[in-house]
């Protein structure tokens, strides 16, 4: 193995405090490099071509939507991960550049639609090729399964903190609203317990499967069908597992105890289960 940099911090850290864990440094701060190298290369590509990084990420938001009569601006704020407070002044500096167009909203009157003009089209189409053959060119030390590997992890990291933005081929719900294994961690440390990953029960539906098995707010899922759970991703794998029917078998901590459940998965969901309420980020219904 080759060393970086992070190599020698976390060599230092073991010399002067060896009564530290360090290890979270070897991936947060590895992330944090990479963040900081990455948006470098991006923004010299960026200087190229005239565009600042907001307008670009408004431009290529516009065009992935591809939504014919234009998108509105709280649709982009959503996309985006921003407030409308924040969009619109970005729609404004396009708008006198001429990149995009502003018409109001025919199903919201107080509301704008944002449509791309013939020069914000062009300026994407010269732009997009040379910014993905950069971010390919940024990849080059890593193969195909590498680079795959990495989305993977980096994939279930993200979802424990944002949540699934898909839901449409997750596999039949047992009726519950969970929140990632940080956060669960959190809890622990908050009342006192030791501190063993899981996935936090915030809410067990009424008539459920989850709630016919017992479960209950405060829960703590450690494990299904024999695999540790620190991500949604792992129960997902349990689940399909399990699919067609049967129990699926977990293991659950209550104040500090652990014993052994079984969810039915031959249940069709209710109705109250199959609503979908609106949950905290990186919190997940399944």
């Amino acid at each position: 193995m080759v060393p970086d940099g992070t190599d020698r911090v976390i060599r230092q850290w073991g010399r002067v405090r060896p009564d530290l864990d360090v290890s979270p440094i070897a991936v947060i701060s590895r992330l944090a490099r990479l963040r900081t190298i990455i948006a470098d290369e991006q923004d010299a590509i960026f200087t190229e071509y005239g565009v600042s990084r907001p307008t670009f990420e408004m431009l290529v938001t516009l065009v992935r939507i591809d939504q014919p009569g234009g998108v509105s601006q709280r649709r982009l704020a959503d996309e985006m991960g921003l407030t409308p407070g924040t969009v619109s002044p970005r729609v404004d500096r396009l708008v006198d550049d001429g990149l995009v167009v502003r018409s109001s909203d025919p199903a919201d009157k107080r509301g704008w639609l944002v449509t791309l003009t013939d020069r914000g089209q062009e300026l994407f189409e010269a732009v997009v090729p040379v910014h993905l053959d950069n971010e390919a060119r940024l990849l080059a030390s890593l193969s195909a399964e590498e680079q795959a590997s990495l989305a993977g992890l980096l994939r279930k990291l993200l979802v424990a903190f944002e949540g699934s933005a898909e839901r449409a081929d997750l596999p039949r719900r047992l009726g519950l609203t969970l929140a990632p294994a940080h956060v669960a961690l959190a809890m622990q440390r908050a009342v006192g317990l030791a501190e063993r990953p899981g996935l936090l029960v915030r809410a067990a539906e009424d008539n459920s499967p989850a709630a016919i098995a017992g479960l209950a707010e405060g829960d703590i899922l450690t494990e299904a069908g024999g695999r540790p759970l620190r991500s949604v991703c792992d129960l997902y794998a349990a689940l399909w597992a399990g699919v067609d029917g049967g129990w699926l078998e977990l293991r659950v901590r209550r104040a500090g105890r652990e014993r052994a459940v079984s969810v039915p998965l031959d249940r069709a969901p209710t109705a109250v289960a199959t609503a979908c309420p609106v949950v905290r980020p990186g919190e997940h219904r399944v």
